[in-house]
């Protein structure tokens, strides 16, 4: 009986010994054993998504400022306002001070997986409570938007 209860941990043992795994935690080579899950990449600051540069107009063009405007109306003012006042979402005023051209962007047209993955977006979801639904914004919408929201932080537009 005592045989059959040392037989599973003897298995065991001999098994772990057949296919190479010791105590040591390095291989034969001496180097440690990697992880298959990549390492995180560590925040940019610019959010997830496809924008990865933005190139800023400097000054504002008045059309984009305007086309934003529209698209703000529209789309953002039933939630946001202009001012620094939080209705459902929080308000625009300084959000060009406190994010990256990129990060705006990408929150605006890839808002599922920013809610999803990014801390900030994340904090904004906890601190609200109320997720931004997804808009449908092009790129070039995204982009007119941002513009407007320069123009809202004081930046300035140049000549019509």
């Amino acid at each position: 009986m005592k045989a059959l209860f040392f037989l599973p941990a003897f298995v065991a043992l001999l098994a772990m010994t057949a296919c190479g795994s010791s105590a040591s935690s390095s291989d034969a080579s001496g180097t440690p054993p990697q992880s298959m899950i990549p390492d995180a990449k560590p925040d940019d600051g610019k959010g997830i998504g496809e924008i990865k540069e933005v190139t800023l107009n400097d000054p504002l063009k008045p059309d984009m400022v305007d086309k934003g405007q529209a698209i703000y109306d529209m789309k953002c003012a039933a939630c946001h306002k202009l001012t620094d006042q939080r209705v459902v979402g929080p308000g625009f005023k300084g959000v060009t001070e406190r994010r990256k051209p990129e990060w705006i962007m990408n929150m605006i047209t890839n808002v599922d997986v920013m809610l999803e993955q990014d801390p900030t977006a994340q904090a904004l979801l906890e601190e609200c409570l109320t997720r931004m639904p997804n808009q449908n914004l092009s790129i070039g919408d995204a982009r007119d938007v941002l513009e407007f929201f320069y123009a809202n932080d004081g930046k300035t537009v140049g000549q019509k």
